[in-house]
């Protein structure tokens, strides 16, 4: 049977201070599609509002800007993907194989409170699937409970775009928060690379984190390794 993959992406375009845009990080979504279009996975994709999700414009730039983002990007199709993309109420979990929440700064605005992404990834964890993120995806795990009241994150290995990757970025001052902090503070066991902006993913039984956008693609093979092992979901 066919393995399914639901990808969550932001409806945000800008900071607080809104001369400043923001939005999905595109290689993170093109690289974790390709490789999962590779095992012959079908994909959908999510965002908290449903319809359009504005793209980074800094992810539209060297050296992000891959082959697998021009692809995307030019391609008119894909691009509707993102113009026409689901609302939450829209999903049904017990569909899905695996959630993959992409990053961009934009998604630590409209992931970690919404109550329909917490609802599909509540759902979805317990009924065994995998959940997954990369770069500040992993906002959109901050805040989801499972039914016992416990937060998913907690004691778990997790790692997502580290703090001293904001201030290299040059973005620590536009940010709302620390995402890396916050998840410590959650109880998760945060992780990270030696050096920074360097690809490096984190499996943790069903648990599947990348840190930055250099890590979506290892994401997503690790996340397609859990998926085609035997009595896996």
């Amino acid at each position: 049977m066919t393995k399914r993959i639901l990808h969550v992406v932001t409806n945000v375009a800008h900071y607080d201070d809104e001369s400043y845009p923001t939005g999905l990080w595109l290689s993170e979504l093109a690289h974790a599609w390709d490789v999962f279009a590779e095992h012959g996975f079908a994909q959908d994709i999510v965002s908290p509002l449903g319809g359009a999700s504005p793209l980074e414009p800094r992810s539209l730039k060297f050296p992000s800007y891959d082959k697998a983002s021009k692809a995307w990007h030019r391609d008119p199709q894909r691009m509707a993907l993102l113009e026409n993309t689901l609302r939450p109420e829209q999903i049904d979990s017990s569909a899905y194989d695996a959630i993959y929440f992409t990053g961009g700064h934009a998604v630590m605005y409209d992931f970690p409170d919404n109550e329909g992404l917490q609802r599909i990834t509540r759902e979805m964890w317990e009924q065994g699937k995998v959940v997954s993120s990369v770069c500040h995806g992993y906002c959109g795990l901050l805040n989801t409970t499972l039914s016992d009241g416990s937060l998913l994150v907690a004691d778990h290995k997790v790692t997502g775009f580290a703090w001293t990757e904001e201030v290299l970025a040059r973005v620590d001052k536009l940010v709302p928060y620390n995402a890396e902090e916050e998840m410590k503070k959650r109880g998760a066991l945060y992780e990270k690379a030696t050096l920074p902006f360097v690809s490096y993913a984190v499996t943790d039984g069903r648990l599947v984190t990348g840190q930055n956008p250099s890590s979506a693609k290892e994401t997503a093979q690790k996340v397609a390794a859990l998926l085609e092992t035997p009595a896996s979901v």
